[in-house]
Order: structure tokens, then C-alpha cells, then sequence
């Protein structure tokens, strides 16, 4: 039987379907996936997760026991479970998206939203469901004692639940988000809040990115559940169960990262975008269409750096890379349009018909996004607020001169701040001053800071980072 598995929402692997039924397999999408596929396999981890798209259902069900490795694929050990559709659509998308990643991100305009009434009390029902479904298929697929490491916060009550299923087994839950302060994270109704602690509690072990999301994770159980905190040894008891708390910061692998950045196709993506530009010096954006990554405000201080430094034009190009999330919602849809408007004003402004100031894709292309670092002189990444942002690590280790403008709310500022030009997320004018700072960069301090940021951004890869886990579960 299995003695290590993970479970997670988005799987390593998802499936197209062609008109005549024909699967193709690709790389899963995310910084989860990224961060963990490689070492996953290669420890011989199983992973549990929930198929997303028809082409997802049509594979699981033609494997035996959702098994995708019994059927024949390369996917490493790996169950994959075919909720009802419509369970999903609201559990994914009404409350881990629409809810539990507003709160944490403090994204709600509060006063409009959020309304809790009779929807989302069957929305609730549907996650409850959601997380049932994995606490389940682990239970099933766990050896005696097993360790098994819960993903983030679609999944935030299945630790609990897989408790009293099997005791027998050691838990772990990890956030990849950040953690709202208790005056925030009190927006959910009382019940739900306290379901959400508690079922994080039901695990051995609470991960969390930074110490600033753990500090803020037990002040809400303090706050919320009444627990009992020790801050000094991370420990909260609530109910006369024990959770250690613990802050593991994910890195990246930079020699693999290297390697595939050096593959043909890579190399191709860089010749074809080299034409494109030609040697004018390159701003890099690199994110999903995401409220909280702040793509308009991006664009907002990279046209007042324009405005305020025309002897930058016909000199700078800014790569802007803005793959599709969450269309599902309307708020998502409503904002990609928003970040074409402001690329359209941009061009509308500036261009001429020898200089394109800016070349937005909303096409995921990850090969164009590996070329795309490799050139980079400035990588900006100014989330609102980040769990822990891996752009922001993969872009030095690719650009060895490679100047970062970081947001102060990422968390991978805890790590890479002293290192980079930190930037108040909300402050257009101050992002567009430290684009223009970047630029200017003397190469020696430029190729000093990329050092140190490239030795910062690999001290914890993921290999390290799940055996630290493990670790922590005895």
C-alpha cells in the first residue's frame, strides 16, 4: 500500500478531447503543478486530484479505478476523481475562488460583496461534498500509517474529515495562499469560519508560506475558535488536539528550470520574439489574469513611466504575458477585459510605426513564458497580495542580469526584498519610478543583486521542500 500521497485540485497532467474522441495529455498548469510534478513522481508520491475538463472525465473513466497510470499513462502513480460536474462548479468556482481566495487575498469591495444567504449555504453544502470526495479516495488509496499532505484552500476541510476516517494516518495541510487577518477572514459566516480552522486543524501539520500567513493563521483560531496559541513553539490546541504549525518557503529547482529553458522550442520562442523586438531593452510580465496579480495597475505605472521618460521611447519594450483564469466568473472576465483596454491605451499613446511599446499575449504558451525570462532586463511581478508569487524566483535564475520590481504584499518578498526594488503594490507612480530605476541599473549592482536572488530562490526546491514536510510528520 501507499506510504506518501498528495491530493490537490489541479492534477500534474489534464486532457484535451479531439472531435473524434481522441485524448492528448499535456502539463498541468499552476505553480502547485510546477512546483511539485518533477519530485512527486520521481519519490513515487501518489496524487489524488479532481479531473477539470471533458477531456479530464472522459480519461478517468476509461481508467480503471480513476487510476491514470493503471491506463497506461506516464502520469506517475495518480488517482484522479470525476465529481458531478455540478458539485465542482460550486465548490471550485462559488466558494474556493469566488470566497475562501477573496477573503485571504482581501479582494471583496465590501460594500458590495460578499452576501451570505440561502445560495451559498447550498454552495457550502456542495464543498463540504468536494472535500468529502478526497478524504475518501485517500482513505482508500492510503497504506497503514501513511503520510498524506493536503493541498491549499479548495481542500481546507479534508484533513478533519480524512481524520475520522483514518486516524491511523499522519496529515499534513499546506497553504499556497496568503492568510487573512481575523477582522478579515470574520467576513465568512461564524459557522463556515470555524469549519474552515477546524478542518485545518484536523491535521497533524499546517504549512504555510511564510511566517507571516502562519502568524495570521493562529491569530484567527485564537480569535474564531478559542484556541490555544503558542506563538513561540507554533503549536494550537483546540479541543485537545494538537496542530504544529509550520512555514516552509517553496523554491524552485533552477538546474532543471535551466534545462528546459534550453530546449529547442524555448530557443525558437526567443528567436521569433528577438525579431519582434529587436535589441530594445525588455520589461517582462509574466502572470495569469488574476485580480490579485494587478496587471492594470502594471500597465497604469508602465504608461506614467513612459509619460515621464520619453527618452525611453523607441528603446523599451514591455512583454506583457497575461494568461486566461477563472473565465468562469465574471469578475475574471470583466477584468481581462479591463487589462486590454489599458494595453490598448498604451498603444493607442505611444506607438509608432517603427515601435510597438507593448506586446500583450493572453495565449498560455509556457515555452514563449521560458524565452520570455531568458531575455528579461526587468521581471515585474507587484501582486496585491501573494502566497508566495514562483515568477518572481524563476525570472533571476533565467536572467542572470535580470533586474526584479517586487510587490512588498508577495510573499517571496520576505525572501527576495533586500535583493530587489520593493514596490507598494497600490502606488502607480512609485512602480513606474522603480521600472525607470531598474532600467538604469549599473550592470555590476544588476548582476550583484541577480546573484543573490538567484541563491535565494533555490534554497528551498521542491524536492527539499516536501521532504521538510514529510519531516515534520515524523
Amino acid at each position: 500500500m501507499n506510504s506518501v500521497l498528495v491530493a490537490s485540485n489541479r492534477g500534474p497532467v489534464s486532457f484535451t478531447v479531439s472531435e473524434d474522441g481522441e485524448l492528448t495529455m499535456k502539463r498541468g498548469g499552476g505553480g502547485l503543478v510546477s512546483g511539485l510534478s518533477g519530485v512527486a513522481k520521481e519519490h513515487g508520491v501518489v496524487w489524488v486530484c479532481a479531473a477539470l475538463s471533458d477531456g479530464d472525465r472522459i480519461a478517468v473513466r476509461r481508467a480503471p479505478g480513476g487510476r491514470l497510470d493503471h491506463a497506461g499513462y506516464a502520469t506517475g502513480a495518480l488517482r484522479m476523481l470525476d465529481i458531478p460536474p455540478a458539485t465542482f462548479h460550486r465548490a471550485y468556482n462559488a466558494v474556493a475562488n469566488s470566497t475562501l481566495w477573496f477573503v485571504n487575498h482581501l479582494l471583496y469591495d465590501t460594500p458590495n460583496a460578499p452576501s451570505f444567504g440561502t445560495r451559498f449555504a447550498r454552495e457550502w453544502e456542495s464543498y463540504r461534498d468536494y472535500n468529502g470526495a478526497f478524504a475518501l479516495a485517500l482513505a482508500e488509496e492510503a497504506g497503514p500509517h501513511a503520510r498524506v499532505m493536503v493541498q491549499d484552500y479548495h481542500l481546507t476541510l479534508t484533513p478533519a474529515m480524512l481524520r475520522a476516517e483514518r486516524p491511523d494516518l499522519r496529515v499534513a495541510h499546506f497553504s499556497h495562499t496568503p492568510w487573512a487577518p481575523p477582522e478579515y477572514f470574520s467576513l465568512l459566516p461564524d459557522e463556515v469560519a470555524r469549519e474552515v480552522l477546524e478542518g485545518i486543524l484536523g491535521a497533524d501539520h499546517a504549512g504555510f508560506l511564510t511566517d507571516r500567513w502562519a502568524r495570521a493563521f493562529m491569530d484567527c483560531c485564537e480569535s474564531v475558535l478559542g484556541a490555544r496559541v503558542d506563538r513561540r513553539l507554533r503549536t494550537v490546541v483546540h479541543e485537545g488536539r494538537a496542530t504544529r504549525i509550520g512555514v516552509h518557503s517553496l523554491g524552485v529547482d533552477g538546474h532543471a528550470l535551466w534545462e528546459r529553458a534550453c530546449e529547442p522550442d524555448v530557443e525558437s520562442h526567443m528567436a521569433a520574439l528577438r525579431q519582434q523586438v529587436g535589441d530594445r531593452r525588455l520589461i517582462v510580465r509574466i502572470d495569469r489574469t488574476e485580480l490579485s496579480k494587478n496587471i492594470v495597475r502594471g500597465l497604469m505605472a508602465y504608461g506614467e513611466f513612459l509619460a515621464a521618460h520619453p527618452e525611453w521611447h523607441g528603446r523599451v519594450v514591455h512583454l506583457a504575458f497575461a494568461y486566461p483564469s477563472r473565465h468562469d466568473l465574471p469578475e475574471y472576465r470583466e477584468y481581462t477585459a479591463s487589462v486590454q483596454r489599458w494595453a490598448k491605451e498604451i498603444e493607442d499613446e505611444y506607438a509608432t510605426e517603427d515601435w510597438d511599446p507593448l506586446i500583450l499575449n493572453v495565449n498560455d504558451d509556457y515555452p514563449r513564458s521560458l524565452a520570455a525570462y531568458r531575455m528579461a532586463d526587468v521581471l515585474l511581478v507587484n501582486p496585491i497580495r501573494d502566497g508566495m508569487n514562483l515568477v518572481a524566483k524563476e525570472g533571476p535564475i533565467l536572467s542572470p542580469r535580470c533586474a526584479l520590481v517586487l510587490s512588498r504584499e508577495a510573499g517571496a518578498a520576505a525572501e527576495l526584498g533586500p535583493h530587489a526594488l520593493l514596490v507598494n503594490p497600490y502606488d502607480v507612480t512609485g512602480t513606474a519610478a522603480a521600472l525607470h530605476r531598474a532600467l538604469v541599473m549599473p550592470e555590476d549592482e544588476r548582476r550583484r543583486r541577480g546573484e543573490r536572488l538567484r541563491e535565494a530562490a533555490t534554497a528551498l526546491p521542491p524536492d527539499r521542500w516536501l521532504a521538510a514536510q514529510l519531516d515534520a510528520l515524523g
